[in-house]
């Protein structure tokens, strides 16, 4: 399989809430090739527009799983911690690991859960040092980069501060959860190609 190469491609050079595009260095499937198998995989039509997700349907029933266990880790929200803190766990995964795209993605979802732009951005600006102005957000950060980091990092001193923070079981599960999800889809992310300035925004800067 060739490897793609994108000599004139318009990189970020930094972390965003903007919105961003993603190109592959491997080919993924056209739409007009899609089976119904892997249609069904998708299971949402707008994937069937993302170069990412037609990667990844290359194996159809690993992303089948991956995108439920997705979808309950960010939207099932009937019980638990909110969204804002979810998609905080997931940027500041990213962060960590250096994944612009996901931390674009995620990001601008926290801001708009919570209304917070300024503490997102100051995640996203200064690292997953920045004091995010109270102590249930900085909570959440630091449990999100230890199980980033390496997991054996992550311990009681962590599930202890998060429900000093006033987090109960559930809602640790949760940001553990979001965590450790995008630990593992940063780097698969990463892996397999790169992010871009869209032209609909470079044609506006």
């Amino acid at each position: 399989m060739t490897v793609a190469e994108y000599p004139e491609l318009h990189r970020p050079d930094r972390f965003t809430q903007e919105g961003l595009g993603w190109v592959p260095w491997l080919e993924p499937v056209a739409e007009e090739e899609l089976t119904d198998a892997q249609r069904a995989a998708l299971i949402d039509e707008f994937r069937i527009k993302s170069p990412y997700f037609r990667l990844l349907v290359r194996d159809a029933e690993a992303l089948h799983a991956r995108t439920l266990t997705d979808l309950d880790i960010f939207f099932n929200t009937a019980d638990g911690i909110g969204r804002a803190e979810r998609e905080l766990a997931a940027t500041a995964a990213s962060r960590v690991n250096g994944c612009v795209f996901c931390a674009s993605v995620h990001s601008a979802a926290a801001t708009r859960e919570s209304g917070r732009r300024d503490d997102v951005q100051r995640l996203l600006d200064d690292g997953v040092g920045a004091d995010l102005g109270d102590e249930r957000w900085n909570a959440v950060v630091a449990a999100s980069v230890a199980l980033t980091t390496t997991p054996p990092d992550f311990g009681p001193e962590h599930v202890a501060r998060l429900r000093d923070a006033g987090l109960d079981d559930g809602e640790i599960v949760d940001v553990i959860g979001g965590a450790a999800f995008f630990n593992w889809a940063n780097r698969l992310m990463l892996s397999l190609g790169e992010p871009e300035i869209p032209a609909r925004r470079r044609a506006t800067s």
